[in-house]
């Protein structure tokens, strides 16, 4: 099993990551920062106006470190890794199965799945832990739409026929997100999903955490030998990670959305911690971005038990079990991709 290693997160401006022998030095103003050991980290993430040396993205390509870049919104530029594992023939049966429309429809069913039945609970522990809320009566309405989705999705589907519940789903547990937020109304509303860029506060801050999610999934599915752009239910587009985003529909839920809300309904973060541009757009400063970050790798050393495993493992290693899953089921050792669900 892989260890649960830590991810170095990048956030001041203008800072220049080196290496000296097999030290990662972080560089600011001028000045050493930060030294740490290339073996104790698993990733490496660069937001914004940040420089890396040539010699240190070779010692990370060595040591399988992955090194990635974002913009300040939080979007996904690009990836350095090393040599790819697995074999080709992984990768072969990989791209044979997203070209077979039967196979595409038999994964996409079981990530939609996932997908609905762990927002439907998202809903369902909300209700539950505020009984009295004058909401709790539309989120279990919410939920009950999502068990009929569910119904549906136990009978073979086209992928057209996937899509439309999908996007069902996701219309009936946005349309009832905003009363998941019990904080903070003022500043942290929910009308609409809004993307590239975010129009609110809390989009800003989903968004922010999806393109997180998504390179996570991308390393770990490169980590077992699979290619993170041939998807199933995304289909190819030039740049675009398909199969990330497929395994992470499954996520979103329990890894992202649950986090947004616990930092705000927390009020570890607040409103003067963003700022719209003159494009309408909103972006949040350097602190409340540092505070999202602490709080998602503090999310990813939680333990959870893996419902098909039948093993406790940390939340952070979820994405790389997932894609085991998958690499076991393509090369024939499991007759179906088993998604994950949260309870």
């Amino acid at each position: 099993m892989k260890h649960l290693l830590n991810t170095l997160y990048i956030t001041t401006q203008g800072s220049y990551l080196a290496c000296e022998g097999q030290t990662v030095h972080v560089r600011a103003n001028r000045e050493t920062k930060l030294k740490i050991p290339i073996l104790s980290l698993g990733a490496i993430v660069c937001f914004g106006r940040v420089g890396v040396s040539p010699p240190l993205m070779g010692l990370c390509g060595l040591h399988k470190v992955t090194l990635s870049f974002f913009n300040l919104y939080g979007r996904f530029l690009a990836r350095v890794h090393g040599p790819v594992s697995g074999n080709v023939l992984l990768r072969r049966e990989q791209y044979r199965c997203a070209d077979k429309e039967s196979s595409c429809e038999m994964m996409a069913r079981a990530v939609v799945s996932a997908k609905v039945a762990n927002g439907r609970n998202v809903l369902l522990r909300s209700a539950r832990d505020r009984p009295n809320d004058p909401n709790a009566d539309s989120l279990t309405r919410a939920a009950g739409v999502m068990v009929r989705l569910l119904e549906e999705l136990r009978c073979p589907c086209t992928l057209e026929a996937l899509r439309g519940i999908e996007g069902e789903a996701a219309k009936t547990y946005f349309g009832v997100f905003d009363h998941l937020i019990t904080t903070q109304k003022e500043g942290f509303f929910f009308q609409q999903r809004t993307r590239r860029p975010p129009m609110d506060n809390v989009n800003a801050i989903l968004s922010f955490l999806y393109s997180l999610l998504a390179n996570d999934l991308a390393s770990a599915l490169e980590g077992v030998g699979l290619d993170p752009a041939v998807g199933f239910l995304h289909r190819d587009r030039p740049g675009r990670m398909g199969l990330a985003l497929d395994l992470m529909e499954e996520f979103r839920p329990i890894l992202a959305d649950r986090l947004v809300l616990s930092l705000i309904n927390r009020q570890q973060i607040t409103a003067r911690g963003f700022r719209k541009t003159e494009t309408g757009a909103v972006m949040m400063n350097d602190e409340t971005r540092k505070e999202v970050l602490v709080a998602y790798q503090k999310r990813k050393q939680e333990e959870i038990r893996h419902p098909f495993l039948g093993e406790t493992v940390a939340v952070g290693l979820l994405p790389h079990v997932q894609a085991m899953l998958l690499a076991r089921h393509l090369r024939g050792d499991l007759d179906g991709y088993p998604p994950f669900f949260w309870k």
